[in-house]
């Protein structure tokens, strides 16, 4: 691979060479910098001196000014910078629900560079990407030998138009890869053989680099490889895009809060259960736009795939980032996963001349803050049933959904109803999907054996899931087939129920696929709130399934519990799972292994040419895939048939240089929201409604109901995306009160309709819209479609009370204008019902980061209220994204000039 262009000046004189295995590279050293009159480099937080070595290596006196260099390196917690700095990753990942909008947006945008006279070519990739697809496998199928089969069967023939559009991608872009499907989710592949550590590439003059591996991907939970030592975190498609494309990420210098580990993790307990622990901890303390980084002597007790699960789960803590140093655990696992032996030497070789190997002689970094943790009182613990930072103690788990039976459907004791043609009822509480899923844990080798282990057990005991609990395994890498396979635990597996689907995300991204249609019957028709519970990193609501309203996050090996007992409703710690196959009534502690059982289990299971053979042929995919045939060309051949792939309309008639920016008058409310919404609420990726505006659109295209397929499916499709924006069947609008979806009420006319329909009415009379909302909006996954379906219906401004950090980016990176309440003003505060308008004004004569802007807004009674709110466009280049349109219309004319 190519270096990006670097500038040549090293103002500093910081570069240096190392050799290593009789080879020499060239690296910027941070050990030079520190000689260099710059003392606290020694002790900056590692992904700190990640960030500064990417400044030193890009710095060229425009972009990356000598000035930012030395604030960085200077960093400390009374010395802190609120620079804004350009940081350039090595690479992009990406999975394929956002990957397919981001391959039709570049189409596109070949498209608008041929209409602005412009050479399509300039549209290219300039760092290297690979796209991963793993979210398009449903679990239509489970329970039975034939499962994985029929479901790629499946995922070959709903998908096809998509999988045609990426294999033009593939031809038409350079510095881009496809990894097919079936081949493991794309966290999972990323860390067990796509990243390096340490990556190499030649400058201008020919020279070999050596620089750390680094990446920004779309999906949230790309933080999973900061377990690796590789600085990474999600952005939405569009930022990816720019980045491909040559454009740094802009940002601000992140404070970085230490989280120290000691001890080690008890007998019993789980990474899962240390996970959902490290996310209601950090909840807590509060971490949004930070960077999280953890040391201590836990460090040492802590394999790598634990730490992936930790650093996974940084989306759900709040966090940036959750990274982990590099130190003899990393340099193991590299050696164990098949890397190059020669890249493992230069990692090892690197860390240490830079200043950032981890060992127990390292002094602690100085950090913003310290939080600390004793491994030790970890206890096995679920999260739900909306958060996942809503930790409950396996022992308390009962309790809590007798909480949640009484809040969500206002009764106290669980109702039965008949299952008709079945010989058993469902009742509230009962579990009716019990999944292993998700990157989070099935990356994790050792509560994958954990949960064959417990269904070798139970199955000896003659213990079965009950009959209403729809059961699956998705792995996230077909090594773990080989290692369960090896071990026997397949087949133990298998007599549970737990057959393999497919190799993805499945029931974690809402790909539950459908339950028993008299299950659910049953569940509709009583209106019962009865359980997931998954392997997963996501609850929201909606989320799982449209007939669940309770979802819970467990390790594996409690997925394997929970379905056998069928409820939420018992006390795992106490109750039986049921009765053996000698009368004897069974207990978890029964069939729940010891430390020692996984570890020997694994030993003699997992091997190392397990990674070299599967990654062998890594992009060669099934022979269903290598089948396809595609067009060629530097620009795409839109089928205007097409129901999957179509021209999004963002470049139409876009002028060589930008409009003038213009206030926001008169503007209406398209919904009011409350705390919390998530980036599932404003863009579903599961199923779609027959009778919402997106099933109309389909069916009026001759798509029938059983091949809508799923919204995330469906992104590279801006028709269907836009009705299915805030459509979440669980998405409550306080202007529509008693109502759940995307359901609002128009005005002046007071009109009750869809949000879809509302927004189109407005905006056949040009009338502006603005979103108003809470506390934490837009957090959850890093999918650019809730930015670009809120923009596509008329959305100018989002109001609220705080932003999840990738949402409010990608709101600038559309064009939507974010802003906050101010000096404790809410939507409550303010009484707003809908009925209002809003004038807000300053926009034109210019934005500023952090400028306040002033908002009139006029009651139905005529009466005006005048507020002050905060402009959250938080740095210089995002004013020239939103004075732009949009942060590809920048690039696009960027290029277009150059």
């Amino acid at each position: 691979m190519t270096a990006a262009k670097l500038s040549g000046q090293d103002s500093l004189k910081t570069r240096r060479s190392l050799t290593v295995a009789g080879k020499s590279y060239d690296y910027f050293s941070l050990t030079a910098l520190a000689e260099a009159g710059f003392p606290n480099v020694a002790k900056l937080p590692f992904s700190t001196k990640v960030l500064l070595e990417n400044l030193l290596r890009y710095e060229d006196g425009r972009t990356v000014k000598v000035e930012d260099v030395k604030a960085l390196a200077n960093w400390s917690p009374s010395n802190k910078t609120d620079s804004e700095i350009a940081y350039r990753p090595a690479r992009v990942l990406m999975q394929d629900f956002t990957g397919v909008p981001a391959v039709v947006d570049l189409a596109a945008m070949r498209d608008a560079m041929v209409a602005l006279g412009g050479d399509p070519e300039k549209i290219n990739p300039l760092s290297p990407v690979d796209l991963v697809i793993d979210h398009s496998v449903m679990v239509e199928v489970a329970g039975s030998k034939d499962a994985f089969e029929k479901n790629v069967k499946i995922e070959f023939e709903r998908n096809q138009e998509r999988y045609v559009f990426l294999r033009w991608g593939q031809t038409a872009f350079n510095n881009f890869r496809v990894v097919p499907p079936g081949t493991g989710i794309c966290h999972q592949v990323n860390l067990e053989y796509l990243s390096q550590v340490v990556w190499t590439g030649t400058d201008a003059d020919g020279k070999q680099l050596a620089y750390p591996d680094t990446l920004v991907g779309t999906d949230s939970h790309t933080t999973m490889v900061n377990g690796l030592a590789v600085l990474g975190w999600g952005v939405g498609g569009i930022e990816a895009e720019a980045a491909m494309l040559g454009q740094p990420v802009s940002m601000l210098v992140p404070d970085v809060i230490g989280f120290k580990l000691t001890g080690k993790l008890p007998e019993g307990a789980t990474a899962t259960d240390l996970v959902l622990t490290v996310t209601q901890t950090l909840r807590k303390r509060g971490v949004v736009g930070k960077f999280v980084e953890f040391f201590g002597p836990g460090l040492n007790h802590l394999a790598l795939a634990d730490r992936a699960t930790i650093g996974n789960m940084a989306p759900e803590y709040g966090a940036t980032c959750g990274f982990f140093p590099i130190d003899a655990e990393t340099i193991r696992y590299l050696e164990f996963t098949g890397r190059d032996p020669a890249r493992v030497k230069l990692t090892e070789a690197y860390a240490k001349a830079q200043g950032m190997w981890r060992d127990a002689s390292t002094p602690d970094p100085v950090f913003t803050d310290v939080l600390e943790l004793d491994l030790g009182t970890v206890q096995p613990s679920l999260a739900g049933p909306k958060r996942p930072q809503d930790r409950v103690l396996l022992g308390d788990v009962f309790k809590s959904f007798d909480g949640t039976l009484k809040d969500t459907a206002n009764v106290s004791a669980p109702r039965p109803v008949k299952v008709e043609g079945k010989n058993y009822e469902v009742k509230d509480g009962d579990v009716v999907i019990a999944a292993i899923t998700s990157c989070t844990n099935t990356s994790n080798p050792s509560v994958l054996v954990a949960a064959g282990l417990v269904a070798r057990k139970a199955a000896a005991k003659g213990l079965k899931p009950k009959p209403w609990v729809k059961t699956s395994l998705a792995p996230g890498s077909q090594v773990v087939t080989d290692y369960l396979d090896k071990a026997g635990l397949t087949t133990d597996l298998d007599k549970l129920g737990f057959n393999l689907v497919g190799y993805g995300c499945t029931t974690c991204i809402g790909n539950s696929g459908p339950l028993d249609e008299a299950i659910a019957a049953a569940v509709e028709g009583g209106d019962l709130v009865v359980a997931a519970v998954l392997s997963g990193n996501r609850n929201f609501e909606g989320r799982v399934h449209p007939n669940v309203k309770a979802n819970y996050l467990a390790s594996p090996p409690l997925v394997v519990a929970y379905a056998l007992a069928g409820t939420m409703r018992l006390d795992l710690t106490k109750d039986p799972l049921g009765t053996g196959s000698d009368g004897q009534p069974v207990y978890l502690k029964d069939i729940w292994p010891t430390n020692q059982e996984i570890a020997d289990t694994l030993k003699t299971a997992l091997t190392s040419e397990m990674f070299k053979k599967r990654y062998g042929n890594v992009f060669q995919g099934p022979k269903e895939w290598q089948k396809i045939e595609t067009t060629t060309g530097q620009t795409y051949k839109w089928n205007p048939g097409s129901t999957y792939v179509q021209n999004p309309p963002y470049f139409v008639g876009m002028p060589k240089v930008p409009g003038k920016l213009s206030d926001i008058v008169k503007a209406r409310e398209l919904a009011i929201l409350g705390d919390s919404i998530t980036t599932d609420h404003i863009s579903p990726a599961g199923s779609i409604k027959r009778d919402g505006p997106s099933g109309e659109y389909l069916l009026e295209h001759q798509v029938r109901p059983n091949e809508f397929n799923s919204y995330g499916s469906r992104r590279g499709n801006h028709e269907v995306m836009m009705r299915g924006t805030f459509a979440n069947i669980r998405l409550k609008n306080e202007m529509a009160p008693g109502t759940s979806g995307g359901v609002t009420k128009h005005q002046p006319s007071g009109d009750p309709m869809s949000i879809y329909d509302a927004a189109m009415r407005y905006k056949k009379d040009g009338v502006p819209l603005v979103i108003v909302g809470g506390k934490e909006y837009g957090t959850g996954s890093s999918r650019d479609w809730a930015a670009k379906g809120t923009v596509l219906l008329g959305v100018k401004a989002v109001i609220v009370e705080s932003f999840e950090r990738i949402h409010r980016s990608n709101l600038v990176g559309m064009g939507v204008l974010p802003l906050q309440f101010k000096d404790g003003m809410t939507r409550q505060t303010l009484k707003l019902d809908g009925t209002e308008m809003f004038d807000i004004t300053g926009i034109a004569g210019g934005i500023k980061p952090h400028m306040d802007i002033k908002c009139v807004i006029t009651r139905s009674s005529g009466k005006t209220e005048d507020i002050t709110l905060l402009c959250r466009i938080d740095t210089l280049d995002e004013v020239e994204y939103f004075r732009h349109g949009g942060i590809l219309h920048y690039v696009l004319r960027q290029l277009a000039a150059a």
